[in-house]
């Protein structure tokens, strides 16, 4: 299990250009800009009016269930959010870099020999089921994101629709489903985020996991992998000169490794770094298991057997 490399990737700005849920909005014919400007004014506006605290990342959630109500988002289930997903637009080279590099490593007969594997892990505040109608959910080991429950629709009794918030993840929660890759949540029988056990004994080790995102919301996330010796990298929009200086500013303070232009093509930056990147991990694993069989193999036999 400790021969595991990860690419662990954010989704909305970082796959796509924009959001997941621009297909929903070109869909419905909903002016995107409307929507988030209404979700960025809900936090003042409860806590104006009824004192309530609300978590800005996930608080767009409860505004989709209720265009849905509304017959603005009309009939709006999960299976039309996952029809919805096969038209997001991803950035260049985006879905061919996940099978490129899972090939690099595991079609190396020198890391095949030690069973070296590279996993593909998605870990959004977006929407789960988009993501799994989407080019790269193939790809994908596992997908974290936000869920939302079905219940009747109330302009027609006949269907359901999205009617409540069934799971979220916000920027500072994604750190819990990183944790829940280094143990193996759902994947291992009855393991949890909050099992104990030694690092030397999780599935996927942090020294072995790199972080793709966009920007300083993936700042928890970031801090996580680099604490722990993973990697980490962001990406910005071609000709965003305000992306850009986040992304600078996060690498002179250390929270990133190394950043690039959001192109994931043949040749480009993002495309090498990464793939530098998992080599290095897998030479590093290589060698480390080659010393583990040496020293298994220079072990001197009990003397009464060497007689």
């Amino acid at each position: 299990m400790a021969n595991i490399i990860a690419l662990v990737w954010d989704f909305d700005k970082t796959l796509v250009n924009g959001y997941m849920e621009d297909p929903v909005f070109e869909f419905y014919n909903v002016d995107p800009k409307v929507f988030w400007d209404e979700v960025n004014a809900l936090p003042a506006k409860y806590m104006r009016e009824q004192k309530v605290k609300v978590n800005p990342d996930t608080i767009y959630l409860n505004h989709m269930i209720r265009y849905a109500r509304e017959g603005k988002f009309e009939g709006l289930n999960n299976d039309k959010l996952y029809d919805l997903g096969k038209n997001l637009r991803f950035y260049d080279g985006i879905p061919d870099i996940f099978e490129r590099t899972q090939a690099l490593i595991e079609k190396e007969p020198i890391y095949a020999e030690y069973d070296i594997k590279l996993e593909h892990y998605i870990v959004s505040t977006g929407i789960s089921q988009v993501i799994r109608g989407s080019s790269v959910a193939r790809f994908a080991k596992q997908i974290w994101g936000c869920e939302f429950i079905e219940g009747p629709d109330p302009n027609d009794k006949s269907r359901y629709i999205i009617s409540e918030v069934g799971y979220s993840l916000d920027n500072t929660t994604k750190t819990r489903a990183l944790f829940e890759i280094n143990k193996g949540v759902g994947l291992i029988d009855d393991m949890t985020v909050n099992t104990k056990i030694p690092e030397e004994h999780r599935r996927v080790h942090f020294i072995n996991m790199v972080y793709v995102a966009d920007g300083p919301s993936d700042v928890p996330a970031f801090s996580v992998v680099n604490q722990n010796g993973g990697a980490t990298f962001a990406i910005y929009p071609k000709g965003d000169m305000k992306a850009l200086k986040q992304v600078e500013q996060m690498r002179a303070d250390g929270r990133i490794n190394m950043y690039a232009e959001a192109d994931y093509s043949e040749g480009t930056t993002a495309f090498m770094w990464l793939c530098n990147k998992i080599t290095e991990f897998a030479e590093r694993i290589r060698v480390e298991e080659r010393q583990k069989q040496a020293r298994y193999t220079d072990i001197e036999p009990p003397k009464h057997l060497m007689g």
